[in-house]
């Protein structure tokens, strides 16, 4: 499609003059070619302008339709989603394109608060992390003294092998019809909720057996055998006068965390989360809610805890971590193969999301377990 601009009186005079040049019968080249010249300059300087304001209007299009809530494609994306259209259908063995696995990540960060509270990072290639205490980066010493190997000692590198995580999605062939937004919409959604089950699983769940080692799962460090963890105690939750009975139970907890592995303390305020099974989720909530003066209905628990509901914890279990000391991630493109075949019958093409990730504590202290063992027995007043 051609680019519509606005006919100047400048350019129309350009052009008027250049038509009488090429009219005449007797024409020197030099007449000619500044006609031309003059005619191109014109020209040039109406459709830049009227390119500049239809990119303006464009611009202006999608922040509006940004802050409405609507979803807005790159070029890149558009031109990703508009083959798919031509081709009906998503390509085999294609990777989205950066801009969408970008906003994939954002979603999962943002939607699924277990991820986020772990800290998911997206490696890209890198497999290898470097880490440190940082309560002991530093160093006394002369003042021409070496301290490049005493620093480099407080520092541990980790290598993070990564897993192939496989999520399946069916893509409708008429969604196809809707355009490259909604197909990008759709792809997008359906990354975003089945690769976010399978993360929470494997960083909570995983056996370590071609999968993630997950927070409720202890490694032997003699043997390598990974096995589930014991029960750290019991948490009622019991109401009290002052909330003594919860501070004092959830004050063993962090105490408990506030020591690494090896014995070595680390720091814990404001770092500490808690994971529940929504079911427990609301238990935990009924005896922690507080009516405040001007009337509104509250969670409150002491030492600044983080709650975060995830399916993957057991009912009657809560798993505490602390914030930094599990590594999670994800590296690579999502990559897209297609069985067309498979669903024919039913109007649909099946394709699987492929990536990579992986997870690990840092020890078997980054996390612990505790058994929840709340009564709901109602109190029956006195007569």
């Amino acid at each position: 499609m051609t680019i519509k601009f606005n006919k100047s009186e400048k350019f129309q005079s350009a052009k008027a003059a250049l038509t009488a040049v090429l009219s005449k019968e007797e024409v020197t080249e030099q007449e000619t070619t500044q006609a031309y010249e003059n005619y191109f300059d014109a020209l040039q300087t109406e459709v830049a302008s009227s390119i500049r304001n239809q990119v303006n209007d464009e611009m202006l299009d999608r922040s509006i339709l940004q802050q409405r809530g609507q979803n807005v494609l790159t070029s890149e994306e558009t031109k990703f989603f508009n083959a798919a259209i031509d081709k009906g259908g998503l390509d085999d063995e294609k990777i989205l394109p950066v801009t969408t696995q970008e906003r994939i990540f954002e979603d999962l960060t943002t939607e699924h608060p277990l991820l986020d509270a772990l800290g998911l990072q997206d490696l890209g290639a890198v497999t290898r992390f470097i880490y440190s205490d940082a309560e002991k980066n530093f160093v006394w010493g002369e003042l021409f003294g070496g301290i490049a190997g005493q620093i480099a000692a407080n520092f541990r590198e980790e290598t993070v092998t990564q897993l192939k995580l496989t999520a399946f999605a069916v893509l409708p062939n008429d969604m196809i019809e809707l355009g490259p937004v909604w197909i990008e919409r759709y792809v997008r959604t359906v990354a975003v909720e089945t690769i976010s089950v399978g993360l929470e699983y494997g960083f909570v769940n995983g056996n370590g057996q071609s999968q993630p080692i997950g927070l409720m799962k202890d490694k032997n460090p003699s043997t390598g055998a990974i096995t589930d963890k014991v029960s750290s105690g019991s948490l009622t939750f019991a109401p009290s006068e002052r909330g003594e009975v919860v501070a004092g139970e959830l004050y063993v907890v962090v105490k408990a965390l506030s020591s690494d592995a090896a014995g070595k303390s680390r720091k814990v305020n404001n770092r500490v989360v808690m994971v529940i099974n929504p079911i427990d989720a609301i238990a935990v909530s009924f005896r922690n809610t507080i009516q405040t003066a001007n009337g509104q209905w509250v969670m409150s628990l002491p030492y600044n805890l983080q709650v975060v509901e995830s399916e993957e914890v057991p009912v009657g279990k809560a798993l505490f971590f602390v914030k930094g000391e599990y590594i999670a991630a994800i590296a690579g493109g999502y990559k897209l193969k297609k069985y067309d075949q498979t669903l024919a019958m039913e109007d649909a093409t099946l394709f699987t999301i492929k990536q990579f990730a992986n997870g690990k504590p840092k020890d078997n202290k980054a996390a612990l377990v505790y058994d929840l063992d709340i009564d709901f027995t109602p109190v029956v007043p006195a007569p």
